[in-house]
């Protein structure tokens, strides 16, 4: 079955970097597209960032652009979030998912269960 395990969640002080990982099995990762979607405490879900096409097409959210970096390891079919210069308003749940999509449809068909970052003095 397909499984997606996050990973590298913790407490950071504002400023500070965190790299989140995302283990994935159960599908044919090389040629799938990825995202990480988060949800900050009373908020609902935000999209952060996409990569499509073995790592030629990369996407961030306004909020994120110039600190995120996206990437893929396809070799050991992992997915990373290097996340830089973190402000308090990034604490939330971070998601790594399975992106669908054709002509009709996009969206996220598998999630993981999520890592928490919590980004404070």
């Amino acid at each position: 079955e397909v499984q997606l395990v996050e990973s590298g969640g913790g407490l950071v002080q504002p400023g500070g970097s965190l790299r989140l990982s995302c283990a994935a099995s159960g599908f044919f990762f090389s040629s799938s597209a990825m995202s990480w979607v988060r949800q900050a405490p009373g908020k609902g879900l935000e999209w952060v960032s996409s990569i499509y096409s073995d790592s030629s097409s990369t996407y961030y959210a306004d909020s994120v652009k110039g600190r995120f970096a996206i990437s893929t390891d396809n070799a050991k079919n992992t997915l990373y979030l290097q996340m830089n210069s973190l402000k308090s308003e990034d604490t939330a749940v971070y998601y790594c998912a399975k992106v669908v999509r054709d002509y009709y449809h996009y969206g996220m068909d598998y999630w993981g269960k999520g890592t928490l970052v919590t980004v404070s003095s």
